[in-house]
């Protein structure tokens, strides 16, 4: 059986210079996943609206439920430890994780791929219409960190080949 990649989603307070993380979402090869807000560290102040109406988080949000970056960090080096994990967005993603451990003070223990690494013949468009039909199924409606790292692992699942039913995980 195809063995599914872990995959990365990270949402962040912008898209530009500035913006850091406010969430981290993974899923690991065997489903396990995880998903935390981020409290802003000290210094982090950019905040641009319209990130906020694509993930719908907001500062207040992050102020209640958010965690220190030193306890987000050292959870996701737990997690992965020397692992690779891939993101689709990976010069955004590796450049806020960085941010992420910066912050906390610890160095990353894992490493970070771009998604296309290992979808290399994939063309976009197939893989956008895949992934949009592995949302509809997946009754996924916010945008989010951990909800985006199972619908990118189970496109790749569906577009490498491997049987899966997206409402269930693989097979």
């Amino acid at each position: 059986m195809l063995q599914p990649p872990a995959i990365i989603d990270v949402e962040a307070s912008g898209f530009g210079k500035g913006s850091y993380p406010i969430e981290v979402g993974c899923v690991l090869s065997d489903g396990r996943g995880y998903c935390a807000l981020i409290q802003p560290a000290a210094g982090w102040t950019y905040w641009d609206p319209a990130a906020e109406a694509v993930h719908g988080i907001s500062r207040e949000c992050l102020a209640r439920h958010g965690l220190p970056p030193l306890s987000v960090a050292i959870r996701l080096n737990a997690l992965l430890g020397t692992s690779t994990i891939y993101s689709d967005a990976w010069g955004h993603d590796f450049s806020w994780l960085c941010a992420l451990h910066e912050a906390a003070g610890i160095p990353r223990t894992y490493r970070i791929e771009h998604l296309a690494r290992i979808t290399p013949f994939v063309e976009q468009a197939y893989w956008n219409e895949m992934r949009d039909e592995v949302q509809h199924s997946m009754q996924l409606e916010r945008h989010r960190a951990s909800a985006d790292a199972r619908v990118l692992q189970m496109t790749w699942l569906c577009v490498m080949g491997g049987r899966a039913d997206p409402r269930v995980g693989p097979v």
